[in-house]
C-alpha cells in the first residue's frame, strides 16, 4: 500500500492586503448595519479563533502525523491580543454582527480567555442588546472552566462529542483522553447556566456511525441539543474522501426507524442546522424530548443564506471555511489605522464577497489532494 501524501500550505502566511478603495474618501464603507456582500448576504455572524493550538488530534481536523510535536504554531507575538479582539469585534457589531462565537484549535487553551469574554460581553447589537455570545469547545477543560466563563459572561456552550462509547472516542480524538471527562464537562457547563448546550458530533462513515443512535439515546430529553455533522473537506490534511460521508438524508432516516422525527421550522435566517424534532404520539413535535440538528455541509449546501465571517487568530478575516485565502487586518490595526478605516476595510472586503463553494462543490472536478492544498485548515479558522 502506498503512503498518503498530504499537501500541506501555511495559509497562515498568505494574506491580502485590505483595499485601498476602503480609505478613500469618495468610496469609503460606513458602518451602518446595511452591509451585503453580491449576493445579498448581510453580515451577522463573526467567528474568532483565539488560538491554532488544540490538546486533541482528531483525525478530520488536526491528524497528529502533520500535528506533531515539531508542527510550527503561531508565536503568541501574532496572535491578536484581547484588546485587538474587542476592537475589531466592535467594529463588526457596527456592520451588523449579532452573533459571536469563540473558536480555535480549542478556544479554552487560551490563557485568560475569561477576560475576553467579560470585553466581548460588554458590547451591545446596532439595537442595544447584548451579544448572542457563545464558544466552543472538545471539553477537555470544561469541568473546571465552566463557571468562570459563566461569570465572565458566556451565554451559550457547544461541545464537540464524537461518540459515547469510550474506545470509540478515544480514537477519534487520538490522544486516548476519556469520554467521562467530556461527559462531566458537560453536566458542569449545565450546571453552570450554560445553555441550551449544542453537542456537534462529526460523523464519519466506518468510524463512529454505530454512535449515532446511543447518542440520540443518551440525550433525547435532557433539554441538550445534538447536532449531526457531514465529515467536511476542510483544509488539506484531513486525507477526505467521500466515500466517508454519511449523508444527513441516511442519518435521519436511520434515527426515525427508532424514535420518530417531525421536522421543524429553521431558528434563524442563516442557520446552518436543519431541525428535526422528537415526535409524540400525535405525529406532532414532543417539545419536553427535545430536537436534533444536522449540518448537511457536502451534500446539501447551505451558502445562500450564509451571514458568517471568520476572523483568524492573527487577525486574517476569512469569508468562508473553505476560503484559500483571507484579508489582513492585523496590519491595520498595528499601524495604527483609524476605527474608521479599519470599518471600510471590513466593509469592502465583505461587499465583494462571492463565496459559494459548497454549493459549487458538485460541478468541481473530483478532489485529489491539490484542491484541497490550497484551502485554509479548520484547526487555524474555526468550524
Amino acid at each position: 500500500m502506498s503512503e498518503r501524501v498530504i499537501p500541506l500550505i501555511d495559509q497562515r502566511t498568505a494574506a491580502l492586503s485590505p483595499p485601498a478603495a476602503a480609505f478613500d474618501s469618495s468610496t469609503r464603507v460606513s458602518a451602518n448595519g446595511l452591509l451585503a456582500d453580491q449576493l445579498g448576504r448581510p453580515l451577522r455572524d463573526l467567528r474568532i479563533s483565539v488560538t491554532d493550538r488544540c490538546n486533541f488530534r482528531c483525525n478530520y481536523c488536526m491528524p497528529k502525523d502533520v500535528f506533531d510535536k515539531d508542527y510550527p504554531y503561531l508565536p503568541h507575538s501574532a496572535l491578536l491580543s484581547f484588546e485587538e479582539i474587542t476592537r475589531v469585534a466592535r467594529l463588526f457589531v457596527a456592520h451588523g454582527v449579532s452573533k459571536i462565537r469563540l473558536t480555535g484549535g480549542e478556544p479554552l487553551l487560551r490563557k485568560n480567555i475569561e477576560i475576553l469574554i467579560e470585553q466581548l460581553a460588554a458590547l451591545r447589537t446596532l439595537e442595544g442588546r447584548p451579544l448572542d455570545l457563545t464558544l466552543t469547545t472538545n471539553g477537555s477543560l470544561l469541568k473546571r472552566k465552566a463557571q468562570s466563563l459563566k461569570d465572565a459572561g458566556l451565554q451559550r456552550i457547544t461541545v464537540s462529542l464524537d461518540g459515547l462509547d469510550d474506545a470509540v472516542f478515544r480514537h477519534m480524538n487520538d490522544v486516548d483522553f476519556p469520554v467521562s471527562d467530556v461527559l462531566e464537562g458537560i453536566e458542569a457547563a449545565k450546571a453552570a447556566g450554560l445553555g441550551p448546550i449544542k453537542i456537534n458530533m462529526v460523523v464519519k462513515r466506518g468510524t463512529n456511525d454505530d454512535q449515532i443512535l446511543p447518542m440520540v439515546r443518551h440525550f433525547r430529553g435532557t433539554g441538550m441539543v445534538l447536532r449531526f455533522i457531514e465529515y467536511m473537506d476542510v483544509g488539506a490534511t484531513n486525507g477526505w474522501r467521500m466515500d466517508e460521508v454519511l449523508p444527513s438524508s441516511e442519518l435521519v432516516q436511520r434515527i426515525h426507524r427508532e424514535v420518530p422525527l417531525v421536522q421543524l421550522e429553521p431558528s434563524a435566517p442563516g442557520e446552518t442546522a436543519q431541525r428535526w424534532g422528537f415526535a409524540n404520539a400525535q405525529g406532532g413535535h414532543d417539545v419536553a424530548a427535545g430536537e436534533i440538528g444536522v449540518i448537511s455541509s457536502v451534500t446539501q449546501a447551505f451558502c445562500h443564506d450564509c451571514n458568517r465571517a471568520r476572523l483568524s487568530t492573527e487577525g486574517h478575516l476569512y469569508l468562508c471555511l473553505f476560503a484559500n485565502q483571507g484579508h489582513d487586518l492585523r496590519s491595520l490595526i498595528r499601524q495604527g489605522a483609524s476605527d474608521a478605516d479599519i470599518a471600510s476595510a471590513i466593509g469592502h472586503i465583505w461587499q465583494a464577497r462571492g463565496d459559494r463553494y459548497s454549493e459549487l462543490r458538485s460541478a468541481l472536478p473530483a478532489d485529489t489532494g491539490s484542491n484541497s492544498a490550497r484551502r485554509v485548515e479548520m484547526s487555524y479558522i474555526g468550524g
